[in-house]
């Protein structure tokens, strides 16, 4: 099919764990993968340079989490880091969905990103349809154009990550990790089910559940959805380290509801792709920005038509064509 002959019905960026801070390059926590911490300021500038001089611009930009490092809390360069990179983002006359990911909670607590100007509900003119399951759970959904819709949900609602030690939702995530990793260092993934590691999280019964309604209206109104995500939620998607801790559950709402087209997320630095063909989804996990090499890139534009997204990739980041079902 020639996309070139044909006009998408809208049009949005995609980006992924750019991890800025103003640091020397290092590496993974394994100490296996270097990381470019400065360097992911100019792959960003890329992409925004890209993306406004594109014949056809993004309607919005979908920043998949990880927007900055977590070495600049113990540098007490968080505001500072974080005000450099949305200065880049600001210059994109386009709305920018911030997701969040482990990352933003090395660097601020829960309260805090939810003042902050990575909670885009807070700071957009469109109308938002629809209420966030919890106040303290950020997760939000929006239509960019008729019959589609895209949800952003909140992977670290059930986190040791962001919230206070002396909260119950503290002492609940504890309970849950402590069931399958014994490990002195709670970021050591166990040996078995590896997901249960510190920098991983999951979706609360609150949360699910307002996504299954979501989903149960989309179903009815025949719309499109793409589910969006820091944490990946299938296993053939991504290393089984980076895991959503109760990705069966999210997975198995997906599977009962014939509105969802796609789930995006991030985290895995790798990328990674699978078509579930039992419900025709396309799991996309995207390739981070803070291991792409200075003379590569990590950005995709996203062209949607009526039956297809096609993923213009840059860099390290292949190009797909999405089919919906």
């Amino acid at each position: 099919m020639d996309d070139s002959q044909q006009t998408p019905l809208f049009t949005f960026g995609l980006i992924a764990d750019i991890q800025y801070a103003d640091i020397d390059d290092g590496f993974n926590y394994a100490r296996t993968r270097r990381r470019y911490y400065r360097n992911s300021l100019q792959l960003l500038r890329n992409a925004r340079e890209s993306w406004s001089e594109s014949a056809v611009k993004p309607e919005f930009i979908l920043q998949l989490g990880d927007i900055i490092d977590g070495f600049n809390k113990p540098h007490n360069a968080s505001d500072r880091a974080l005000d450099t990179v949305l200065r880049e983002f600001s210059s994109i006359p386009v709305e920018v969905h911030h997701v969040w990911g482990n990352h933003e909670f090395y660097n601020f607590s829960r309260s805090q990103l939810l003042g902050s100007k990575l909670n885009y509900t807070l700071h957009t003119h469109r109308k938002l349809s629809g209420a966030r399951p919890r106040d303290d759970i950020y997760a939000y959904q929006f239509s960019p154009f008729p019959g589609f819709r895209f949800v952003v949900l909140d992977a670290y609602d059930v986190s040791l990550l962001g919230r206070e030690e002396s909260s119950e939702e503290y002492r609940r995530a504890l309970s849950l990790i402590r069931q399958y990793n014994n490990n002195e260092d709670l970021n050591q993934p166990p040996v078995a089910k590896q997901r249960f590691a510190m920098f991983n999280g999951g979706f609360s019964k609150d949360q699910l559940d307002w996504l299954d309604s979501i989903l149960s209206s989309a179903d009815e109104r025949h719309e499109k959805v793409t589910l969006v995500s820091h944490l990946p939620v299938h296993p053939c998607s991504t290393d089984p380290v980076c895991l959503a801790w109760n990705y069966n559950e999210l997975l198995e709402i997906i599977q009962s509801h014939s509105s969802v087209v796609c789930f995006m997320a991030g985290h895995d630095h790798d990328g990674g792709y699978y078509w579930d063909k039992d419900g025709g989804v396309h799991h996309l996990t995207v390739e981070g920005v803070i291991e792409t090499p200075p003379n590569c890139n990590a950005f995709a534009t996203v062209s949607v038509y009526d039956d297809r997204m096609v993923l213009k990739g840059n860099g390290r980041i292949e190009d797909r064509v999405l089919m919906f079902p």
